[in-house]
């Protein structure tokens, strides 16, 4: 066994799970992540992974490695930067353990996240919105289920994990109706409710019944829905809503899409950023800047209070005062 072994072992139960308490989210990120790095060096170097040395991940392995992801796999350049902050994440707790190879880690620790561009957000209009949440047929225990999700997930902007990990007794439908729920980096948060999302998730409950820690979105068998379930059935919705919505051929609709759709009809209500930050749970009010450049009605109000420009077309013409001058030189 080599001494790249212990370091992962401690890694991902002691630096990860008991010291950091990540999340489970953010543990299988890092083990995807690490693991294609080592099937990436076996296949680089020969060695099996139980017998991989620290030294044999350098700086050029993990370099070329970034670069694989992006050119072979196809990865973009937000993926190839998240793998590499779950690998910068192992050498900083390798740097505790293994001093003597201190060069190495430097180097590794060195390569620097790559720059992308920042495109502007897709988002779903109200028409499309509509479309989207009259999809699901409502004749049907399942429909009537996605209906109730849809609807919460545009009108509260919750992430998919936050979805996902409701229960029954995360919704409050009494005085003061809101939703609760624990957010990126352990962030407890509420969301109001409106009243039609109410009687919605109102019905929902009454024919869902359970138990308060049960799953709020349960699949037939009880367990949670999972992502990949709740992407496939979006993307069925997408296609039936778009028979009754053209804008909506051609749109790539996932789950995050509908928390920008809750953003945007946030800020179109005139709803400060500092507020929208607060009610998606961003960490920094900077990330809700992003909604603003995407709002081009926004932007026409702003030209429309303008005062207009009455210059006058053609080219400068000087003065005669001003040709004598020149004329005097």
């Amino acid at each position: 066994m080599s001494a790249l072994a212990p370091i992962l072992q401690s890694f991902f139960t002691d630096r990860l799970h008991r010291q950091r308490h990540a999340s489970p989210h953010t543990v299988t990120a890092y083990r995807d992540a690490i693991r294609l790095l080592l099937v990436y060096a076996t296949d680089r170097t020969g060695k099996a992974p139980s017998t991989l040395d620290l030294t044999d991940l350098d700086a050029p392995l993990v370099g070329a490695f970034l670069s694989h992801l992006e050119t072979d796999r196809g990865n973009s350049v937000r993926t190839r930067n998240a793998r590499l902050a779950a690998i910068h994440s192992l050498f900083r707790h390798a740097a505790l353990h293994r001093p003597e190879d201190a060069a190495v880690i430097q180097r590794v620790l060195a390569i620097p996240p790559k720059r992308f561009d920042r495109t502007l957000v897709s988002y779903l209009t109200e028409p499309e919105i509509t479309a989207l949440l009259a999809a699901p047929d409502q004749d049907t225990w399942t429909g009537r289920r996605d209906h109730a999700l849809l609807m919460l997930a545009c009108q509260t902007g919750l992430r998919a994990s936050e979805l996902l990990r409701l229960t029954n007794a995360d919704v409050h439908l009494a005085a003061g109706p809101h939703v609760s729920c624990m957010g990126k980096g352990r962030k407890q948060r509420i969301t109001p409710l409106t009243s039609t999302t109410v009687t919605t998730l109102r019905d929902w409950q009454h024919e869902r019944a359970g138990q308060p820690t049960d799953p709020l979105f349960p699949t037939r068998r009880g367990t949670p829905l999972g992502r990949d379930g709740l992407q496939r059935r979006l993307t069925a919705y997408t296609a039936i809503a778009a028979r009754a919505c053209p804008s909506l051929h051609g749109k790539q609709i996932s789950p995050h899409v509908l928390r920008h759709s809750a953003a945007m009809r946030l800020l179109a209500a005139g709803i400060d950023t500092t507020v929208i930050a607060l009610w998606l749970g961003h960490e920094n009010v900077a990330t809700t800047q992003i909604y603003i450049h995407a709002d081009l009605a926004l932007k026409e109000k702003a030209l429309a209070r303008t005062a207009p420009l009455h210059a006058e077309k053609g080219r400068y013409q000087p003065t005669d005062a001003v040709l004598a001058f020149l004329d005097s030189l």
